[in-house]
């Protein structure tokens, strides 16, 4: 009788132990608000950033935009950074082209020198032949946005004494639109060893509703990858969902066979090349994609937020667990 009860006295312990740590990541997540993505993107998106062309006085205000963001919460540059800019000198088209991605860092308590890092591109296209500005406010301004507003949610939790155990490293890459080349640059010259880089999340596209689906209900994401080098990955982002946000995963993009072939066309790819384990959060294209329309206003922000939140807890999930994740066999 006497074990009997103590193994209940155990069993609810746990129980109320865990629910508490589910309350205190969950006041964390909701730092990340709708209101705060909409007002980082309306300013990211606005025509001060000329459509962030890689190289351009536009994507250099961009680059400033978000290094200032990191200074003002308090968020260390990434090493070998030269105050958050990673520089690099691109050849597009013929022409060099010099530019940078911004890297910003929040070390680990425990497993300091493992990393889980976080990607958005920060460029696009810029200006049309007719003069007018793509704004990308969807491409990849939702992405980029989402990165800031994680970061801000995880240096509160440092701020409060439950910061990470790995270290997490946000990563906001150029050249994207010119094929990828930031995210190239950054695996082919990493600021942290990739053989101590745990996984990739990579956000790019996350704003909108795709109008190819069936159903007009907005309360999904594509996710792409999460399967390809680590089950256990995939098998942490489904239970992170299922806990706390319950997007409908929609893994149509996920096909080996899918014509779109998206898997190779966002700055996870080269990741994944290096063989490290990656999810590529997507919402679909639209009607606006690479046009001077796909403007803030178009935007579904409670979507937005619930998206962001997911990547959020995944990212909580990687970089507390006992164990580093481990790849397919």
């Amino acid at each position: 009788m006497f074990i009997r009860k103590k193994f209940l006295l155990i069993f609810f312990l746990s129980k109320f132990i865990f629910s508490q740590e589910i309350t205190e990541i969950s006041d964390y997540a909701n730092t990340i608000t709708s209101k705060e993505l909409l007002e980082n993107l309306y300013v990211y998106s606005s025509d001060y950033f000329q459509g962030r062309e890689t190289g351009t006085i536009g994507q250099k205000r961009a680059a400033n935009f978000l290094r200032d963001f990191y200074i003002s919460s308090g968020i260390l540059s990434a090493r070998g950074t030269n105050n958050y800019f990673q520089p690099m000198i691109l050849n597009i088209k013929g022409k060099k082209v010099e530019t940078e991605n911004v890297a910003a860092i929040i070390k680990g308590s425990q497993y300091p020198e493992e990393y889980i890092i976080l990607t958005a591109h920060l460029d696009h296209i810029g200006i049309d032949k007719n003069g007018f500005i793509n704004n990308g406010a969807d491409d990849d301004g939702t992405g980029n946005v989402a990165l800031l507003e994680i970061a801000e949610a995880f240096m509160k939790a440092k701020n409060e004494g439950s910061g990470p155990k790995r270290s997490l490293v946000f990563l906001h890459v150029t050249g994207e639109e010119k094929g990828l080349l930031g995210s190239k640059y950054y695996t082919e010259n990493p600021l942290y060893p990739l053989k101590n880089t745990v996984a990739n999340l990579n956000i790019d596209m996350i704003g909108r509703i795709n109008p190819k689906r069936n159903t007009d209900d907005p309360n999904y994401i594509y996710l792409i990858g999460s399967d390809k080098l680590s089950k256990e990955l995939h098998d942490i982002s489904k239970l992170a969902n299922e806990r706390h946000v319950q997007l409908e995963l929609d893994y149509t993009y996920n096909d080996d066979n899918d014509p779109n072939r998206f898997y190779y066309r966002s700055d996870h790819y080269n990741f994944a090349k290096k063989n490290i384990p990656v999810i590529f959060y997507f919402s679909g294209t639209h009607e606006d994609y690479h046009k001077p329309t796909d403007t803030a206003d178009k935007i579904n922000y409670s979507i937005l937020e619930k998206r962001t939140k997911l990547i959020f807890y995944t990212a909580w999930e990687l970089a507390n667990r006992s164990n580093r994740i481990k790849l397919n066999r």
